[in-house]
């Protein structure tokens, strides 16, 4: 499941990485050049982001005290495991949002725009947290390809309760800012087959969880779970758990 999101996240980025060459870059320095405008109040960690291959080429050490993952667990592939599953399609339409947004944009304006949207972040202890996660491109080709950015993520649970989020991208340097943009819908809307809490149950699911497990993490029993299991694959009409994960991705219900 994580393979497949991962996967569709780094076709989105495409858009914004076309060809690239690479030039000389010191991110020493435009971490410190970029940081003053970054963060706001709360615990915050960051690291670095190559668009390209969708590879973390620095952690900030503050991303284990946030999270609490090791550096094997906190990859960009299991990162995308770890957004709520009702916010990972606020996710990824925000992400192609994003590179529609830049690719409209002349190559001298790359770096002058922090993207900026919120959404829920699994830590490894389980419980979520509502991040803050703002992003600057660091390294941009002559032609506008976007080669690697700067992702800072702030916990702002205890300012935000509400699960109401909008993106906005800031101008930095005089450049515009605009706040509460439309965002594209790469998932589109339809019409709900499933409960939020069988979605969860699905989610669980394609992560391998066992009844008792998805109990545990939902706080309610396994044979709440064995029932919602029956339901859900009879209202769907799926013979099998496969089957249903194959359509859940199908038709957007996680």
């Amino acid at each position: 499941m994580e393979k497949l999101v991962f996967d569709s996240v780094k076709k989105i980025w495409v858009g914004v990485t076309k060809s690239h060459s690479e030039k000389d870059l010191n991110i020493e320095i435009e971490l410190h050049k970029k940081l003053l405008n970054f963060f706001q109040v709360g615990d915050f960690c960051y690291f670095i982001l190559n668009i390209v291959d969708g590879n973390l080429e620095y952690l900030n050490s503050k991303v284990f005290d946030i999270y609490g993952y090791n550096s094997d667990d906190f990859t960009m592939e299991n990162f995308l495991s770890y957004i709520h599953p009702d916010d990972l399609g606020y996710f990824i339409n925000c992400e192609n949002t994003v590179v529609d947004f830049f690719s409209q944009l002349p190559p001298d304006k790359i770096q002058k725009y922090k993207v900026r949207y919120d959404y829920r972040v699994r830590k490894a202890d389980g419980n979520y947290i509502r991040i803050l996660h703002q992003v600057l491109t660091i390294h941009s080709t002559d032609e506008g390809a976007i080669i690697r950015t700067l992702v800072s993520h702030t916990d702002i649970s205890h300012l935000k309760k509400d699960n109401k989020s909008s993106l906005s991208f800031i101008g930095l340097d005089g450049e515009p800012s605009y706040i509460d943009v439309a965002i594209l819908k790469t998932l589109k809307h339809r019409k709900e087959v499933v409960t939020n809490r069988e979605k969860a149950i699905i989610y669980q699911l394609a992560m391998g969880q066992t009844s008792r497990q998805i109990g545990i993490e939902l706080g309610i029993s396994k044979n709440t779970v064995d029932t919602h299991r029956k339901n859900i694959l009879k209202k769907t009409d799926c013979k099998s758990v496969a089957e249903l994960i194959a359509k859940a991705i199908e038709k957007g219900w996680m």
